[in-house]
């Protein structure tokens, strides 16, 4: 969600998104996301046919620094179908809690409270965290 609110400027959430990249970026924080989370970017550019942005946004998630784009593989993809069978969420949102998971990530940003069930991780909620809506 961090990328996807940042990148499509949601009014909303330009602020805490804009904190958490700066902080990976000054490498005060690391971040790490599953592949999938490009996948997830790139639908917009691809449907508007905007290939410019397309790079720009594979660029960004390839190169931004403190961060670490994980490959899903079989361990990944194990955890996730125990995750799934164990809170009922969506297979994508398992595959990203798994990566996380196994990265040996603490923490979790997202802003679908569901993900506060997988108790291994602190989630914050973007909406936590986000100017009140007026």
């Amino acid at each position: 969600m961090v990328f996807i609110y940042h990148l499509q400027e949601h009014p909303r959430y330009i602020p805490a998104t804009q904190v958490i990249l700066d902080a990976w970026e000054a490498g005060s924080h690391q971040g790490v996301t599953s592949i999938l989370t490009l996948a997830e970017v790139l639908v917009r550019p691809l449907r508007d046919g905007n290939e410019k942005a397309v790079e720009d946004y594979r660029r960004l998630l390839t190169t931004f620094p403190n961060l670490r784009l994980i490959e899903v593989g079989r361990g990944v993809v194990e955890l996730a179908a125990r995750l799934r069978a164990t809170h009922g969420l969506p297979m994508p949102d398992m595959i990203q809690a798994a990566t996380a998971l196994t990265a040996g990530a603490t923490g979790f940003i997202s802003n679908d409270a569901g993900f506060k069930r997988v108790k291994d991780l602190d989630i914050l909620l973007l909406d936590e965290v986000a100017p009140a809506r007026r």
